[in-house]
């Protein structure tokens, strides 16, 4: 990798995308298009065609992302989803650069009058009641655990990416089985090929291997009611294998 690129290689080991389905749905949650088997990175000089291999996770609830992509040298390195989605696009790095040196956006954004600044008003103190019911703190693994769980429902997702709605089924009862359980509650999950064979119906009891996120299911956009959650669904869980139906 050129002494140019000023990115960050990965920290030491990371979780790779060597399994197909999980490429497809990793890439569909970024919001890159899973066809393609080259991206760009770009900086003010040139491009790069690069490979995504895998990424890295962070934050308490591990729900933050981290793109590890290779270059054509062989070299490794990290960056956000988001940033690479925008490098993909045309116009991206279209500047000018000033006497100084530094980097100029062509064209430059209005600026709004600025307005009063809103008073201050000191936070709300939660009641005795609230605190008591506040849900306590859920620390997910990292790797693949095994899961119980029980259909609740099917509904829809809104795909920003495909502009569409997905299906996907609604699990209650999540439990983590291991030496001391954790109780999950409600997650989702995509209503993958895999999981269509079982021909899946509410109240059924399963039993599968995964890996859990916090990320909150998506409402879908002009969905028939019974397609629609009431509660919060705040946990998505990944890939589920190993499955057994009672």
């Amino acid at each position: 990798m050129s002494d140019q690129k000023a990115i960050v290689p990965p920290k030491g080991d990371y979780i790779q995308l060597d399994n197909p389905e999980e490429y497809a749905e990793k890439l569909k949650e970024w919001g890159l298009p899973a066809s393609k088997s080259e991206y760009w990175y770009k900086d003010r000089k040139q491009q790069y065609a690069v490979q995504i291999k895998g990424y890295e996770v962070y934050g308490e609830d591990h729900s933050g992302n981290t793109i590890v992509i290779e270059f054509e040298d062989g070299s490794l390195g990290c960056i956000h989803p988001a940033f690479l989605k925008e490098m993909q696009a045309g116009s991206f790095g279209k500047i000018y650069l000033s006497d100084a040196g530094e980097a100029v956006p062509v064209k430059q954004e209005k600026t709004e009058p600025k307005s009063a600044p809103a008073k201050k008003t000191a936070p709300k103190k939660e009641s005795k009641k609230e605190q008591k019911e506040s849900p306590k703190k859920v620390v997910l693994p990292d790797d693949k655990v095994h899961f119980t769980a029980k259909v609740k429902q099917f509904a829809l997702s809104w795909n920003h990416f495909n502009e569409e709605n997905d299906e996907v089924v609604v699990l209650e009862n999540v439990t983590i089985q291991q030496d001391e359980n954790i109780e999950i509650g409600l997650a989702w999950c995509s209503h993958s090929k895999t999981l269509k064979k079982w021909e899946l119906t509410p109240g059924d009891q399963l039993e599968f291997d995964g890996k859990i996120v916090k990320k909150k299911l998506p409402q879908g956009k002009d969905a028939e009611e019974e397609f629609l959650m009431e509660e919060a669904v705040p946990y998505k869980i990944n890939n589920p294998s190993k499955i057994q139906k009672s």
